[in-house]
C-alpha cells in the first residue's frame, strides 16, 4: 500500500482536494443509478436470470420508469448481471 501523500503526487492531485473527494456526498445519478440497479436486480432475479436488456428495459417502461437501454446495459455489465440467450448458435465448418 502506497502514501495518500505520494499518490496525490504521483497523480497532481492535492491531498486536500483528495480528502474533500472522499467526503463527498455522491452525485445524484449515483443515487439515481443505485436505485435503479436494485430494480433492475429485482427483475432479473423474478425472471430467474433470463431476463436481459430489452426485457428489462420494457418492464421498467411498463412500472412507468423513463430509462434508456444504454443506461440499463452499463449497470447490468457493473452489477455483473446478463440474460440468456436460447437461439442455436450457426455452425460454420
Amino acid at each position: 500500500m502506497y502514501a495518500v501523500s505520494t499518490m496525490c503526487r504521483v497523480l497532481e492531485v492535492s491531498t486536500s482536494g483528495y480528502y474533500a473527494w472522499l467526503k463527498r456526498e455522491p452525485s445524484i445519478r449515483a443515487r439515481e443509478d443505485a436505485v435503479l440497479t436494485k430494480r433492475i436486480i429485482e427483475i432479473h432475479e423474478w425472471s430467474d436470470g433470463t431476463y436481459g436488456v430489452p426485457r428489462i428495459h420494457d418492464e421498467l417502461i411498463e412500472s412507468g420508469d423513463a430509462v434508456g437501454r444504454k443506461r440499463i446495459a452499463r449497470l447490468m455489465k457493473d452489477a455483473g448481471l446478463q440474460g440468456v440467450s436460447r437461439r442455436k448458435r450457426t455452425v460454420t465448418t
